[in-house]
């Protein structure tokens, strides 16, 4: 048990992308006040926003197995395929989920007004814009990098 706890905390690959992942997130309640004007508690945990969390995750992956394992090697293939799975998807497919969670608000907000059914909302923001994806994955990248060659 003692070796399997100081091997995890002694990973740096690991600890690259849950770093990479816990800035992205606390950067999100910044980029949140500078767009709202207020501090949004919920966006340190909440899906959506800039920089992307999962891309900064999934590339500081790629990037910190790349830099231990070796560029050609068969563990950063499976991690750089799995990056661009999770990014395609932060920027794609979640992000139309959220336009239509948009959309149905919309109408069941009209149908709650017209007296039809009460209404519960849907949660809009799932997904991530390109710019927000390619941020996060400059994050992921530049905190692998300097956790891997720092020492």
């Amino acid at each position: 048990m003692f070796s399997i706890r100081s091997g995890i905390f002694s990973n740096k690959i690991l600890w690259a992308a849950v770093i990479s992942w816990a800035i992205a997130q606390a950067l999100k309640i910044f980029t949140s006040l500078r767009q709202d004007r207020r501090i949004d508690w919920s966006k340190i945990m909440g899906p959506g926003g800039m920089p992307s969390s999962h891309s900064a995750f999934v590339t500081s992956l790629a990037v910190a197995i790349g830099l231990t394992e070796g560029w050609d090697s068969g563990m950063f293939a499976v991690s750089f395929v799995f990056a661009a799975v999770v990014m395609y998807d932060a920027a794609g497919v979640r992000r139309a989920a959220g336009r239509q969670a948009r959309v149905l608000n919309q109408l069941m907000t009209i149908m709650l007004k017209e007296g039809h059914f009460p209404a519960t909302k849907l949660r809009e923001l799932l997904g991530h814009t390109p710019f927000e994806v390619v941020m996060g994955a400059l994050l992921g990248t530049a905190i692998a990098w300097l956790m891997l060659r720092s020492g």
